[in-house]
């Protein structure tokens, strides 16, 4: 059985890795992400998790597929992927001083089996002021970026409160989902891999 990863996030790589998981293969799916008419911010997580699993598992009909997708909202509203300096800053001065959700969803598909799950963070930004808004913006860490950041990156900083499974839920991969979805469909996690990050750990412990 090899894992194919539908997508070709750094981060999600690197949460995976940290479960004991490396993925044999990595083919983004590339498709349209554009939400539908009135289509709820979970729902579009939900849709686009399975409708990218489902575009790579006709490639490889016969590996294990895990996909992903995150959405932030403001209530009811689905803040864009940040891809342009006046798309952070709309998101930015959205989610500042406010509550927000961070929805994301993962798919498996192994042969004819289909497991669904979704994380679901919320977070709470400080009230930014123009001058830290401007410093976040000329950062450009919120490129690509559902809701325009990244836990991550510089945002880090202005994180008030979160809930148990908010960072690898923000950053792309609900560990907890994911490792449940891999457990099901057959498999375990690389007790080499496992090891390597303990090493890892116990170096910059040291450090």
């Amino acid at each position: 059985m090899r894992l194919i990863l539908a997508s070709s996030s750094k981060h999600r790589i690197s949460l995976l890795k940290r479960i004991g998981y490396v993925p044999d293969i990595i083919y983004p799916a590339n498709l349209d992400e554009t939400p539908l008419k009135k289509e709820k911010p979970i729902d579009i997580a939900s849709r686009l998790a399975y409708e990218k699993a489902k575009a790579v598992h006709l490639k490889f009909s016969n590996d294990l597929i895990i996909a992903a997708d995150t959405v932030c909202a403001v209530g009811s509203l689905s803040l864009p992927k940040a891809l342009t300096q006046e798309e952070a800053a709309f998101c930015i001065n959205k989610i500042s001083g406010r509550r927000h959700r961070v929805y994301t969803s993962v798919c498996g598909i192994y042969k004819d089996r289909i497991i669904k799950k979704i994380g679901v963070s919320v977070l709470k930004i400080k009230r930014l002021s123009s001058e830290e808004i401007q410093t976040f913006l000329k950062s450009k860490s919120w490129f690509g970026k559902a809701g325009g950041y990244g836990i991550e990156g510089f945002m880090s900083a202005f994180v008030l409160m979160s809930n148990r499974d908010a960072y690898s839920n923000v950053a792309g991969l609900p560990l907890y989902q994911t490792y449940l979805i891999l457990t099901s469909l057959g498999l375990k996690p690389n007790i080499n891999v496992l090891n390597m990050q303990n090493e890892g750990d116990t170096y910059s412990d040291k450090c």
